[in-house]
C-alpha cells in the first residue's frame, strides 16, 4: 500500500520549509531510516529520514519549493504497486486574472505637442524667471541662470540670488586628501540576505519586542575549574579533549535541576508555565551565514566527557549543513560562550519558547585581592537573560551563585 510523506515539523514554531535536494530520486529503491531529501528550516538544513521500505514513487514538489508543513512532498510504494499520478504542489501565488476589456483602464488621448517657448517681461525660454538687472549680471559673470535658485515671486531670480551664487562659487574648495600610499579604496558591495540571517532577525527582532528580558551578570573565580580540565585533559586522546564550555554546560544542567523555573517555557497561550522534566541545554554555535543551536539532552544526567563527545559530533554537522532534526530541536535552556573570541562581557537574547539564556565570555587573569592583597587571579563574566514574566531577579540571582557553587568547586561536576 503507498504511503505518504509529509513536510516534517522540526519545531513548535515552524510553519513551513524549503525542499533543497532530493536523495533518492522517483523509481529508486528506500529504505526505512535512509534519507529522502534535505530541507532547510528556520534554524538550518537537515536531513529528513524515510519512515517506510519501498519504492520512491513520485516527488509531490521540486527542489526548490516552499513547502507548509504537513503537506504530502513524496509517496513510497511497494514494489510493482501502480500510483495514481498526482498534481504537483503548486506554492506561487497565482497570478493576477486580467481584467476583460470593459473593465480595462481607459487610454487618454496623447498630449499635444508643446508650443513654442514665447518670451515675456522678467521671464526666459523654457519658463525661468529673472529680474533684467539679475539677467544682465548672470551674463556679465558668465552664469547659467538655471544653475540658480530663485527666492523671488514664484521662484524669480533676482540680484541677491546672483550675487549669492557668485560668493558661495567663489568659497575655497576643501584640501585634497592625501591617501596613505599602497591602501587602494573599498568599493561598496551589496550584498543578498541569506534566508538563515533573515530568519534570525525576524526571530530575535520578536523575542527582544515580546518578551520582558531583565540580566543578571556574575563573576567567576576559574582558577579550580581550569586546573581540573588541564587534568582531565592530559589522560585523553587530543580528540576528545574537554573544552572550558563543556564543563559550564555540565555546571548549568546540575544548576537548573534547583532551579526548575529557570528550565521552562510558557505555554501558547501564555498562561501556564510548563516546567520540563529534562534539561536539554541548547549550545549556540556560529555558521556560514547566522547562527543555530544544537541541543545536549539530559546534560545533568551525562558525564562531562560524554557532552564533549556529543556536542563536537552536532557541531560539527551542524558547520557541514548536516544537522538531524534532533539536534537542533527540544532545547529548555540556551548558553552563549563566546569566550574563544577573547569577549570579557555580553549579554544573549532569550531564544522562545525557553525562559532564559547564559552568555558567558572568556576568562582572564585580572588583579583581584585576596587577604588584603591585590594578586593575580582568573575570572570570568557571565550574564543570565531572563523573561520576567517566568521569574524575577531575585531568582536569577540565586541561580547565579548557585552556578558559582558547581563553577569555582568543579569537582562537584564530576561526582
Amino acid at each position: 500500500m503507498a504511503e505518504t510523506v509529509t513536510m516534517p515539523k522540526l519545531g513548535f514554531d515552524m510553519a513551513e520549509g524549503t525542499l533543497i535536494r532530493w536523495v533518492i530520486a522517483e523509481g529508486e529503491a528506500v529504505n526505512k531510516g535512509a534519507i529522502l531529501a534535505e530541507i532547510e528550516t528556520d534554524k538550518a538544513t537537515v536531513e529528513v529520514e524515510s519512515v517506510y521500505d519501498g519504492i520512491l514513487a513520485r516527488h509531490l514538489v521540486a527542489e526548490g519549493d516552499i513547502v507548509p508543513v504537513n503537506t504530502p512532498i513524496a509517496i513510497v510504494a511497494a514494489p510493482g504497486e501502480k500510483v495514481e499520478k498526482q498534481p504537483q504542489l503548486v506554492t506561487d501565488q497565482a497570478a493576477p486574472t486580467p481584467k476583460s476589456a470593459a473593465e480595462a483602464e481607459p487610454i487618454s488621448a496623447p498630449s499635444q505637442a508643446p508650443s513654442e517657448p514665447t518670451v515675456v517681461e522678467g521671464q526666459l525660454p523654457e519658463g525661468v524667471k529673472a529680474s533684467p538687472l539679475a539677467r544682465r549680471m548672470a551674463e556679465e559673470r558668465g552664469i547659467p541662470l538655471r544653475s540658480i535658485s530663485g527666492s523671488g515671486p514664484g521662484g524669480r531670480i533676482t540680484k541677491k540670488d546672483v550675487e549669492a551664487y557668485k560668493a558661495v562659487q567663489a568659497a575655497p574648495t576643501q584640501p585634497q586628501v592625501a591617501f596613505q600610499a599602497g591602501l587602494p579604496s573599498i568599493p561598496s558591495t551589496t550584498i543578498p540576505l541569506k534566508r538563515l540571517r533573515a530568519i534570525i532577525g525576524r526571530r530575535m527582532t520578536e523575542a527582544k519586542q515580546s518578551v520582558p528580558h531583565f540580566y543578571v551578570t556574575h563573576e567567576y573565580d576559574m582558577a579550580a575549574l581550569l586546573a581540573l580540565r588541564q587534568q582531565v585533559n592530559l589522560t585523553l586522546p587530543d580528540e576528545e579533549k574537554t573544552s572550558v564550555n563543556d564543563f559550564i554546560l555540565k555546571a548549568s544542567a546540575l544548576t537548573l535541576r534547583e532551579f526548575p523555573n529557570l528550565n521552562a517555557s510558557l505555554d501558547d497561550n501564555n498562561n501556564q508555565i510548563i516546567q520540563h522534566g529534562a534539561v536539554n541545554i541548547g549550545v549556540a554555535v556560529a555558521v556560514e551565514g547566522g547562527l543555530l543551536t544544537v541541543v545536549c539532552r539530559d546534560a545533568d544526567r551525562k558525564p562531562i566527557r560524554q557532552i564533549s563527545a556529543e556536542v563536537r559530533q552536532m557541531v560539527q554537522r551542524a558547520r557541514e549543513g548536516k544537522v538531524r532534526p534532533d539536534d537542533i530541536e527540544g532545547s529548555t535552556f540556551s548558553v552563549s560562550n563566546m569566550g574563544m573570541y577573547d569577549v570579557e562581557h555580553f549579554i544573549a537574547i532569550i531564544n522562545p519558547p525557553e525562559a532564559a539564556i547564559l552568555a558567558v565570555g572568556s576568562a582572564r587573569e585580572v588583579p583581584v585581592v585576596k587577604d588584603g592583597e591585590v594578586v593575580p587571579g582568573l575570572r570570568m563574566k557571565a550574564t543570565l537573560s531572563v523573561d520576567h514574566r517566568v521569574s524575577d531577579g531575585a531568582e536569577g540571582a540565586r541561580f547565579m551563585q548557585t552556578l558559582a557553587r558547581y563553577i569555582e568547586e568543579p569537582i562537584r561536576l564530576l561526582l
